[in-house]
């Protein structure tokens, strides 16, 4: 959280005519954010917390951006979505600000070369005594300091970097491999790159690891296929998708074992073979 920007939005957003829906959905941006404005909240979180739709936070945005307000960089690639990246612009934020701050300012105004009490109450200072205009006044009105540069009592935690999150990730998918499967594939390039590569397109780490388990149930006994149990097969981007539908056909029904694949119940509406013999006792019968 960016105390200096959600400070720089309550001062200068509303006061330059921005729409009050618009103002909250830069505040929440900037609770997000870094110092510097970077953020990469989900529409769909940014709507619940603030009660609106999610194609309601979706044009605001979008006009926020075409304002110059911000800069959205798209995350989404193939047919899965990630959350876009956000970079406030701090330059524009400030400068509407301080713009506010000095409009607001009534320490030039003539009403107060005019006011008594402040007339007097700056003489009683030149004789010694303390002046209740500086002393019990707002700060923002004597001082030259932005009180929004104040450093919070607390030090704000750094936003974690995008690629190092995919990257952790993609080490706890591989590690997970090698524990289903027994193998030892190292943390390098060769085995992490299509790893990295399905989650940077929006995969969830439990996306892969369940594609992990389907292929080793299906594939794990069989000695010629699971050979394919490895990075560069499992995660490949022609296959992926293909082997996650499977994956999660078979999770939903329950992660049956192999033998039981291809099974199937009896059909109460098929009669085996009919006994035409006539019971003794009946007319006909041997």
């Amino acid at each position: 959280m960016s105390t200096k920007l959600s400070s720089y939005v309550w001062d200068g957003c509303a006061a330059s005519g921005m729409k009050l829906s618009s103002v909250a959905i830069m505040a929440r941006l900037a609770d997000f954010s870094s110092d510097e404005g970077v953020c990469w909240p989900s529409i769909e979180t940014i709507a619940r917390q603030l009660g609106a739709g999610p194609s309601t936070v979706r044009t605001a945005i979008a006009k926020l951006e075409k304002d110059g307000w911000l800069k959205r960089t798209q995350r989404r690639q193939g047919n899965r979505n990630a959350s876009n990246i956000y970079q406030l612009n701090v330059a524009k934020l400030r400068t509407a600000a301080l713009s506010h701050l000095s409009d607001s300012d009534t320490s030039n105004s003539d009403a107060s070369k005019s006011d008594p009490s402040k007339f007097e109450a700056s003489k009683s200072g030149q004789n010694g005594g303390f002046d209740p205009s500086e002393s019990g006044g707002d700060p923002s009105v004597k001082s030259t300091t932005d009180p929004s540069n104040k450093k919070p009592s607390c030090p704000v935690a750094p936003q974690p970097d995008p690629a190092v999150v995919i990257t952790d990730q993609a080490k706890q998918v591989l590690s997970h491999l090698n524990q289903t499967t027994g193998s030892r594939y190292q943390v390098c390039k060769s085995s992490l790159e299509n790893i990295r590569g399905r989650l940077a397109e929006g995969f969830t780490p439990d996306e892969l690891t369940l594609v992990v388990d389907y292929s080793v149930e299906k594939w794990g006994d069989d000695l010629k296929m699971a050979e394919y149990l490895r990075p560069t097969t499992l995660f490949l981007p022609s296959k992926f998708p293909g082997y996650l539908q499977s994956a999660s056909k078979w999770n939903s029904a329950g992660r049956p074992a192999r033998e039981a694949w291809g099974q199937r119940k009896a059909d109460p509406m098929k009669f085996g073979p009919v006994d035409t013999e006539i019971p003794a006792g009946f007319r006909g019968a041997k």
